[in-house]
């Protein structure tokens, strides 16, 4: 394989390799989640106990000490706070811990990229792939938590694939584009937890899309996850229909995203080695 040559940039192409390098993939990931508890005493028992950890912290927070509320109709406990609060986690971390490590993705792999033979535009995937795999823990305990405070599931929670599926697809499309910019301007790996911790505070994380003035939500919808951190509220724990012409706008958007963000990795892939 010539390095030089032109990197094939068509979403047949990428759905192509991704199906190819699929072993190579999970194999990764595997890799990716064990090593990060590697050496710790209870192991990936870490990726149950942090997401529970904070959500305790958070809730008491906001809950007790700024005594926020949800507005879904008294009496509001500070258990059904935790859940509302607990769902915006899971899709804000999802979100927050592939795209933070993304400008590092080919800075940390630099012997992958003088194998030419090595696909790389798998290492946002794989990235994501982790990240899901805890977002998958996450919602586990959120199913429990459910089931305890409800005594049922509401069947629209078979929705919640479809409801994360296209911010999955934007997450990735934003980490091609991050990674390949942060091999040429380091600063972008500085920056991004900033951005990340904006994001947080600019969605509806800790507080309801409610509380906010009609005159700003429309600002608050153009971050990405706000309607993805609405509808996983509805369908999980309101039993709500999701917004199937909010989903199909979203979806059209996040494919387009990533294509660019997948024609960008390709383009300048071919400068990485020059650069490291």
């Amino acid at each position: 394989m010539n390095p030089h040559a032109p990197q094939p940039i068509s979403i047949t192409s990428l759905v192509y390799s991704l199906w190819r390098n699929r072993q190579l993939i999970l194999q990764m990931m595997k890799r990716d989640v064990i090593g990060r508890y590697k050496g710790s005493i209870i192991g990936i028992m870490w990726s149950f106990f942090n997401p529970l950890l904070l959500l305790v912290l958070y809730t008491f927070v906001f809950s007790v000490v700024f005594k926020a509320r949800w507005g879904v109709g008294p009496p509001e406990s500070k258990f059904q706070f935790a859940i509302f609060l607990f769902v915006g986690m899971i899709i804000y971390s999802l979100f927050a811990e592939t795209l933070s490590v993304a400008p590092r993705l080919i800075l940390s792999n630099i012997s992958y990229v003088k194998k030419v033979v090595f696909p790389l535009e798998i290492l946002p995937v794989v990235s994501i792939g982790a990240a899901l795999f805890h977002a998958l823990i996450s919602l586990l305990v959120l199913v429990v938590a459910l089931v305890l405070m409800n005594g049922y599931l509401s069947w629209t929670i078979i929705f919640l694939p479809l409801v994360i599926l296209p911010l999955v697809v934007l997450t990735v499309g934003v980490a091609w584009g991050l990674a390949s910019i942060g091999v040429f301007l380091r600063d972008v790996s500085q920056t991004i937890g900033l951005v990340m911790t904006a994001m947080l505070f600019a969605s509806p994380v800790f507080y309801p899309i409610t509380a906010i003035p009609e005159y700003i939500r429309p600002w608050l919808m153009l971050n990405p996850l706000t309607f993805i951190i609405v509808q996983a509220r509805a369908v999980l724990i309101l039993g709500m229909i999701p917004d199937w012409i909010g989903l199909a706008i979203y979806s059209g958007v996040s494919v387009s995203i990533a294509w660019l963000g997948y024609v960008w990795f390709q383009k300048t892939r071919k400068g990485f080695a020059n650069v490291l």
